[in-house]
């Protein structure tokens, strides 16, 4: 990952809970994901086919 990353959460998530996913995407389309609340831990790195089927799964769809 070169240069700064401009991280994005749900609309919907409060600055309260802190308990949020965070994405970015790079200029390469790979798709970064980490928590919100460990900002420097580690983070998923998908690429937007992996990323739209774990967006897919989550809602439940996939089973």
């Amino acid at each position: 990952m070169s240069g700064p990353l401009e991280w994005r959460k749900a609309k919907r998530s409060s600055d309260q809970g802190g308990e949020c996913v965070e994405l970015t995407t790079n200029a390469t389309n790979v798709t970064y994901v980490r928590d919100s609340k460990d900002q420097e831990g580690p983070r998923l790195t998908l690429s937007r086919p992996a990323l739209a089927k774990l967006i897919h799964s989550i809602k439940g769809y996939d089973r």
